[in-house]
Parts: structure tokens; sequence; C-alpha cells
């Protein structure tokens, strides 16, 4: 574990010093992202001028929700979204053989070798967007709803890995995969939104098949009290499990049949 950890710390220094080196795309990409984030709570704003609640969930309600889906988002995004979009770049270009060559866990190493620090930032943003919600719907959250918000939180992040790197384990058969990553990746929409809101096949599909509905709107039902019952919370957990076993069986597939590019 301590060498694990020794080599995460150095892989941080060398993703720092990679963004720091292109300071403009780093200071453009925080603003390009925190216009988007904007542009969603101003959306949210417009609806709300025509009616007071939406499946339950008033105003503030949603901002609080938007809020945890895009902190939930740009954590993912700092930690693995880099690294899951460039695993059909190393497959085609042959540098997966290096990585598979290292003595590390080569599923370890494809997944955190690089970090993307502005996410860290846009995170930050939404911490206080949520942190102002919460002051406007008057919530006092005890510090085991917020170390169980964190923890579903979490959660939701290893759900989002777990399908985005099943997907980009596709590049083994297809060698490019981006479109299918990038697909998923607009998917999140559809976790900032009320699961109340979906009814039918739709809200079943994204509660059990790809888990949207449950990465973000379990932990702010926990929240604010909307948790119709704990086994949500184990809902989420059970699907984060799952999730992760099938990327885990799908990579090892995918790995067995790899040839490299040169041959």
């Amino acid at each position: 574990m301590n060498r694990y950890l020794s080599i995460y710390a150095m892989l941080w220094r060398n993703s720092l010093v990679r963004e720091m080196t292109f300071k403009s795309n780093f200071l453009l990409w925080i603003v390009v992202e925190m216009m988007w984030f904007a542009l969603q709570l101003s959306f949210i704003g417009v609806m709300y001028l025509h009616t007071e609640s939406i499946a339950g969930w008033s105003k503030w309600q949603v901002v609080l929700l938007v809020g945890a889906s895009h902190l939930i988002q740009q954590l993912f995004q700092a930690f693995f979204l880099i690294n899951c979009t460039h695993l059909s770049e190393l497959i085609r270009t042959g540098k997966l053989d290096f990585l598979m060559m290292l003595p590390v866990n080569t599923r370890f190493i494809v997944s955190v070798r690089q970090l993307d620090f502005g996410a860290f930032v846009n995170a930050a943003t939404s911490i206080a967007v949520m942190i102002y919600a919460a002051h406007r719907l008057h919530l006092a959250p005890t510090w085991l709803e917020l170390a169980g918000f964190l923890a579903l939180a979490l959660t939701g992040v290893v759900v989002h890995y777990s399908l985005m790197f099943l997907l980009a384990s596709i590049s083994f058969w297809t060698v490019q995969a981006q479109g299918i990553v990038w697909a998923y990746y607009n998917l999140f929409n559809i976790a900032r939104l009320p699961d109340a809101a979906f009814k039918g096949l739709f809200k079943v599909f994204f509660t059990f098949a790809i888990p949207m509905l449950l990465v973000s709107n379990v932990p702010v039902k926990l929240l604010t009290q909307k948790l119709g019952s704990p086994l949500e919370m184990g809902l989420l957990l059970g699907m984060s499990l799952l999730c992760f076993a099938a990327s885990e069986l799908v990579w090892r597939l995918s790995v067995r049949r790899y040839t490299s590019a040169s041959s």
C-alpha cells in the first residue's frame, strides 16, 4: 500500500507540473466549466419563474441537486476522465505495452496516471453553490448526515468511473471508442434532474441499467430528508459494486485478447 501511495503521489506531482506548463489552457478550461455551470443554474431560475415545484422539488432543492451532480461530475473528471478517454489512444499507438510492463497493477496505472486539477477548482464552486442552497432551504445537517452525503457522493464517482472505464475497454475490440465514452459523459445531464420527474421504462433503465438517477439524487435526498427508505442508499451502494465488478470483468476479458500494436 505504501508503494502504491508513493507512486500516486508522484503521479500527482507530474500532473501538476503538466498543468502549470500550460497555464492559459488550465485557466481557460476553469472559466468554461464555470460558465456552463452558471448556465445550468440560470436555466433552473427560468423554469421556476413558471412553477413553484417540479415533482415535489422546490427551486432551491433542485439547485442543491444540480450542485451535488456537478460536484460528483467534477470529482470524477479530476481523477478519472482523462485516463478513461485516453485508453483507446494507448491501445492504438501501442503505448499500453509499456504500461503493462511496469511492476504495478495495469488497471491502476491506466486509471490514475493523469489528474485534472482544474476540476478541483470547479468542485469547490459546486460546494459553494450547495452551501448557499442549503442556507436558503434552512437546512442544518448533522455531521453524520454530512459524512453520509460525502460517502454517497464518492460512491457516485465510483459508478461514473466504472461505467466509463467499461465502455473505454471496448477499445480493445474497436480500437476507437471515444464516441461511446463521450456519449456516456453526455448522460451526466440526467443526473441533474429529480428522479421523481421520470416514470416507466426510462426511470427503470436509468436506475438499474445505467444508475444515473441514483448518483446525485440519493445523496441530496439524504440532506433534504427526502429518502423514502434507507434501501435507496443500499441500492446506490449495490449498483456501484455491480458496476465496478462488471468493469473489472470486461477489462480482464479485453486484456486477454490484446496483442499489442506491433503484432
